[in-house]
């Protein structure tokens, strides 16, 4: 029987082949062998296809997709970034920044004069005490499997969430803050809301807060994620704030507008005797 060459197929064929094949093998191994390969690999039905067979999208989508190609590889990369965000792993993956009164604490829901969580799968909350305790994850993009290129060029959309509440019998404060930052840790683009103060006697309900990085300025390389508090009646053990379901995730956005102008770099901001930071990180290069 005479041998085939694998490019005498027809070309729905090797479509079919090719969605097979893991993306990444794809582009860097796949689509350098010929033309013919190069222009199957670069077109959208095959990433249609692919998206399609991964679970991405159903056959009756109907938004708008600029490019196949980024929209696979960001919904393969789609997850939350930050480790151990329900305190199944008590404190592990957590960097303690302040740990004020009686220290971070691991509890489980609902908790003393607590609320139940809106997502039952959620089990247990990260809870503060009488001074002020601050906790963090810096998170490495690259490592992540996000390259240069694609934060750079696609700037896809940052998605920051976060979870609060207090003891319906204690009144606490809750901070947060997230930072864009680039891979020297020059702080790009961030989000600090005014800290939220909840009174005594409140209904002890879960809030969630949340923020959309988009059109950010090129070079992000860190996402650096903090919160925490501290309670306002200056009690003995663990009555501020609880924390819990953070969560970091990168997505696709169809519409991207031009990259603004970087605003002047900062540097991540540290305390310092002089003057002391409220948010007291000390990243190092890893």
């Amino acid at each position: 029987m005479a041998k085939i060459n694998i490019n005498e197929l027809p070309e729905n064929i090797l479509l079919e082949l090719f969605t097979h094949v893991p993306a990444r093998q794809l582009l860097l191994r796949c689509r350098p062998v010929c033309s013919l390969w190069r222009d199957l690999i670069d077109l959208v039905t095959l990433w249609k296809r692919k998206c399609l067979r991964d679970g991405f999208i159903t056959r009756d989508w109907d938004q708008p997709v600029a490019d196949w190609k980024i929209f696979y590889f960001l919904r393969s990369l789609q997850r939350n970034l930050l480790r151990n965000p329900c305190a199944e792993e008590d404190m592990a993956s957590w960097r303690i920044d302040s740990n004020g009164g009686h220290h971070w604490k691991v509890e489980s829901l609902p908790g003393d004069h607590g609320a139940d969580f809106p997502d039952p799968k959620v089990k247990k909350y990260f809870v503060t005490s009488f001074e002020m305790c601050l906790k963090s994850q810096l998170v490495d993009l690259k490592a992540e499997g996000y390259w240069e290129e694609l934060m750079d060029t696609v700037r896809p959309d940052i998605v920051v969430k976060d979870w609060f509440a207090a003891r319906a019998d204690c009144g606490c404060t809750y901070h947060l803050r997230v930072q864009l930052a680039s891979a020297d840790y020059i702080v790009l683009a961030s989000f600090e809301p005014p800290p939220v103060t909840i009174e005594q006697w409140s209904d002890a309900t879960w809030k969630e807060v949340s923020h959309t990085f988009s059109d950010y300025p090129p070079g992000v390389r860190h996402i650096l994620f903090q919160h925490g508090g501290q309670d306002t009646q200056f009690w003995a053990g663990w009555y501020g704030p609880r924390v819990t379901n953070s969560s970091i995730i990168i997505s696709y956005k169809p519409a991207r507008n031009p990259a603004p102008a970087p605003p002047r770099p900062e540097r991540l901001r540290r305390g310092t005797e002089d003057s002391p930071s409220l948010f007291p990180l000390r990243f190092h290069r890893p």
